[in-house]
């Protein structure tokens, strides 16, 4: 009996539509409460908190059932991971120097002459930053089963492609191994699904919190860089990425953008990219992107492509040297903001990870500065927002066109999908008439 196409099939109602609502409505409501009652919005924060930690606790084993079953299926692993990361490393150069030459026509902070000795407690949380040589050990877990229970992205990253490698050297005896994984691949995104509904409390707790520890203030006094960092931002997803998206791969930005319309929503409500992560894996295959080049190119990018990270670090660098009467040389600012981006790889989808980033930035190489973090913390919570939500675009581009170049890529898929005939089922997060077991093998392309 023939498969029915996805025009025939019935459409399902799409239940999520209010949650994503009732989302909106949440941070509306967060936003109303942090002004009116900014004390008891403070204590909010748990709620923020606490949804995002029950979105990372899926991560590992996403990653892990994700890149096993992408990888045990194919053998052109090795040349997806290198194509991924020669295109993060070119990608990531572009922000800087993007970031670097708006900086340097804003001139943000200029003029403040301002007392780095009224924020000293900075200092503290940019002790203990690892080198180089630390985070390369640091990917290595200490046991089998540890980058699981630790929460280490990375590490699940190394556990599961090692795994997927083995699989391949199994060849048929390892199909049945692969059909569980599979199985429990479609555990993991149901157990996803029921977090979800918990999205519109963890987006007022997260807004109502920020908003009443912040108000206006810091938003007057900082306007100058939020705003520019915020054009930036847009300049790049829209002009660069957008460039690249058509050229390398004949996609409009704006249909992809579109397309991820409620993981943007998602990444705005909680300022974390890693939230979205789980489904950008499901969407990416759904949109007709193989299996092995999302199983590899969307955690790694997570870890490797920091563009918005990449803009952040350097205009957040020029403020706090222009702020506190120490402007940077170019020689200086591209050794240090250099540093910066290797020194933030694994911590891309971690809300807050951009100040420690820039805390452990400075006091390596002028700590003379890091005391000066503490100006920019009033609005780091807004600047993360738009950091996560570039880091996510440009994760999102990267994955259609890796899948593009590596001839892994379903345009007639992508099409439907597009124009609204292939809807993703948001019950499951999986697509099951193109990633069905079969009974004699692993997953169909």
């Amino acid at each position: 009996m023939p498969t029915p196409t996805p025009d025939a099939a019935p459409r399902r109602r799409d239940k999520t539509h209010y949650l994503y609502l009732a989302v909106i409505v949440a941070v509306l409501l967060g936003i109303l409460v942090g002004f009116l009652f900014p004390g008891f919005a403070k204590g909010l924060k748990p709620l923020g908190d606490g949804f995002v930690n029950l979105i990372k606790m899926m991560i590992s084993p996403i990653i892990f059932c994700t890149i096993v079953i992408g990888v045990g299926s194919v053998a052109k692993a090795a040349k997806v991971g290198i194509m991924a990361l020669v295109y993060f490393i070119v990608m990531s150069t572009f922000a800087l120097a993007i970031g670097l030459v708006v900086g340097n026509i804003l001139h943000p902070g200029t003029g403040l002459h301002l007392n780095p000795a009224d924020v000293k407690s900075v200092q503290k949380s940019a002790t203990g930053s690892e080198g180089p040589v630390d985070f390369l050990l640091h990917i290595i877990p200490k046991t089998f089963v540890s980058a699981f229970t630790e929460g280490q992205v990375l590490q699940t990253l190394l556990v599961a492609l090692l795994v997927g490698f083995a699989l391949q050297k199994l060849g048929p005896k390892g199909a049945p191994i692969l059909r569980g994984v599979e199985h429990l691949q479609r555990l993991v995104f149901r157990v996803l699904a029921m977090i979800m509904w918990a999205a519109p409390i963890g987006a007022f707790g997260a807004i109502a919190a920020v908003v009443g520890a912040t108000g206006w203030a810091a938003l007057k006094s900082l306007a100058v860089i939020m705003i520019g960092f915020y054009v930036t931002c847009l300049v790049f997803v829209f002009v660069v990425l957008g460039l690249v998206l058509w050229l390398g791969a004949r996609v409009n930005i704006w249909h992809l953008l579109r397309y991820l319309g409620r993981e943007f929503l998602l990444i705005l409500s909680t300022s974390s990219s890693e939230s979205a992560l789980p489904r950008l894996i499901a969407k990416m295959e759904h949109l007709g992107v193989g299996k092995s080049v999302v199983g590899i190119t969307v955690p790694t990018g997570y870890s490797f492509n920091l563009d918005g990270t990449a803009i952040y670090l350097t205009m957040a660098t020029l403020f706090i040297a222009a702020a506190q009467d120490e402007p940077l040389s170019i020689g200086a600012q591209i050794g240090l903001l250099v540093f910066m981006i290797i020194a933030s790889k694994g911590a891309a989808g971690v809300s807050g990870s951009g100040i420690a980033t820039l805390a452990s930035g400075l006091q390596s190489h002028r700590p003379e500065l890091v005391n000066g973090v503490g100006f920019i913390l009033g609005i780091d919570r807004f600047m993360s927002e738009a950091r996560a939500l570039t880091n996510f675009a440009g994760n999102a581009v990267a994955t259609v066109l890796i899948g593009n170049w590596t001839k892994e890529f379903d345009r007639e898929q992508a099409d439907r999908v597009f124009a609204g005939h292939a809807p993703f089922d948001e019950a499951t997060l999986l697509d099951e008439e193109r990633s069905a077991p079969d009974e004699d093998g692993p997953a169909k392309p």
